[in-house]
Order: structure tokens, then C-alpha cells, then sequence
């Protein structure tokens, strides 16, 4: 792999990276503690929205990353013919 396909992969790996991250710390930090009054006006399966995310919602949303993580990592290796 040259120079320029190397740090293209690089860049897009970072920029996917830090996307997720932003989303984790969205659902994690906003929802669970900045809008937690304001998603406690809701319900959702019988407890209050804020609660909820605070919880659990932020946990699963986490794992659901980690899949979208490895599912996206493996098109981008693909897309510059990167192999283990």
C-alpha cells in the first residue's frame, strides 16, 4: 500500500470513528444527563424516557456501534484491498 492509499484509509477510518463517537457521547452524556428532564416527560416501556436511556438505552446503543464499527470497517478494507 502506498503513501496516499494509506493515509485516505487512515482518514476515513478517523473520520468513521469519530462520528460514532459523537453519537455515543449524544445518547450517552445528552440524553442520559443534559435532556434528562426533557425525555422524563416521556415514557417508554412503562419507565421515563431519560431514566431509560440513562440506563440501558445508552448500553445498547453502544453495542449497536460496535457492530456498525466492524460492519463499515470491513467495506473499507475492502474498498482499499486491506486483508488480515
Amino acid at each position: 500500500m502506498n503513501r496516499e492509499v494509506a493515509e485516505a484509509y487512515w482518514k476515513e477510518n478517523i473520520s468513521l470513528i469519530l462520528k460514532l463517537l459523537v453519537i455515543w457521547f449524544i445518547v450517552s452524556y445528552g440524553f442520559g444527563i443534559i435532556f434528562l428532564d426533557e425525555l422524563n416527560a416521556i415514557t417508554f416501556g412503562g419507565f421515563k424516557l431519560g431514566f431509560w436511556f440513562a440506563q440501558q438505552g445508552a448500553i445498547y446503543v453502544f453495542v449497536v456501534l460496535v457492530f456498525v464499527y466492524a460492519k463499515k470497517m470491513e467495506a473499507l478494507e475492502k474498498k482499499y484491498d486491506i486483508h488480515e
